[in-house]
């Protein structure tokens, strides 16, 4: 693991300033130092040719980049002709690794958290170590860019009025399909991550459960053989099914809300209820399924009532 000793406080020159800069089409381009505190970094999702100006700019300006895999960061430091000391930070070791950080931080100085791709927090542990800063009072800036979730919603062609990202879906059958159950009801397009492997059982589960919604698989975005299909439920299900169609790497998989004549049944809400009230009160349970249900809030706040009168 690489080492974590401190480097001199914010406001001292670093004997090695030369590091401070980046290439565009073989244009050298110097950057100062990065100001003192964390920088939550976008990086590009396939297309290199994504990132921003003021992304390389912070990354030529940090004194060390926090990366999921450490290959894949420094593939795109190459392009750019960043040369920057990597740390490790993902699940395995990010309860080690935070107050290492937060020390340096305290320290006085300038990191980077960037994930293999896209967006840091959307899918990955960046949330606690962001949540952690915060609770220590240190700064933390969000540097925005590419974003597969929002990519795949974009080229869908489904609403984009409303949204729920949902993440990776269970993969077992069963646990899938109760999850499908619970987000029936919800009144915006919905937003998966899935696998290639398990994309035709994620699609079949959820026309089971969602009936022949229109859909959209999104891969490759950004890249020369990106692809957006486009269907129901069922039809992509029917598609993917064959073997030599299942595509490589990650997918955004897309749905589109309920109809209006769907509406949220009783059973939808009360299936949203039960799941709810684990973990919340019955006021927020409440306030939480009336919101993604649409239904009257009088009316769920009844049905609340009778299901906890009955555990």
């Amino acid at each position: 693991m690489p080492s974590l000793e401190r480097r001199p406080p914010a406001g001292r020159e670093e004997a090695a300033s030369s590091t401070r800069h980046f290439l565009v089409h073989g244009h050298k381009l110097d950057t100062p130092r990065a100001a003192r505190g964390m920088h939550v970094v976008a990086t590009p999702i396939g297309n290199l040719g994504d990132i921003t100006v003021r992304a390389l700019e912070v990354l030529a300006g940090v004194d060390a980049i926090l990366a999921e895999d450490s290959r894949v960061t420094r593939k795109l430091l190459s392009h750019y002709g960043i040369s920057k000391q990597i740390l490790p930070y993902h699940e395995h070791n990010a309860a080690e690794m935070r107050p290492k950080i937060i020390a340096r931080l305290k320290a006085g100085e300038a990191l980077a958290l960037v994930s293999d791709a896209g967006t840091p927090l959307i899918s990955d542990p960046g949330f606690k170590l962001v949540r952690a800063l915060v609770d220590e009072d240190l700064p933390v800036t969000a540097l925005p860019g590419p974003s597969s979730l929002l990519t795949g919603l974009v080229l869908a062609g489904l609403p984009t009025d409303r949204f729920f990202f949902e993440g990776f879906l269970p993969p077992k059958s069963a646990a899938r399909r109760t999850r499908g159950e619970e987000l029936r009801a919800v009144p915006g397009t919905l937003v998966f991550f899935e696998t290639g492997p398990r994309l035709a059982a994620s699609l079949a589960d959820l026309a089971a459960v969602l009936g022949p919604r229109d859909a959209a698989v999104a891969r490759e975005l950004t890249k020369h053989f990106e692809e957006v299909r486009r269907g129901s439920l069922n039809e992509l299900a029917e598609f993917y099914a064959d073997a030599e169609r299942a595509p490589k790497g990650e997918i955004v998989l897309l749905v589109a809300p309920p109809d209006e004549s769907e509406g949220a049944s009783e059973e939808d809400i009360d299936t949203a209820l039960k799941t709810a009230l684990k973990t919340s009160s019955l006021k927020d349970a409440v306030a939480e399924v009336t919101k993604l249900s649409g239904a009257p809030k009088r009316d769920v706040y009844q049905r609340a009532l009778a299901l906890s009168k009955n555990q």
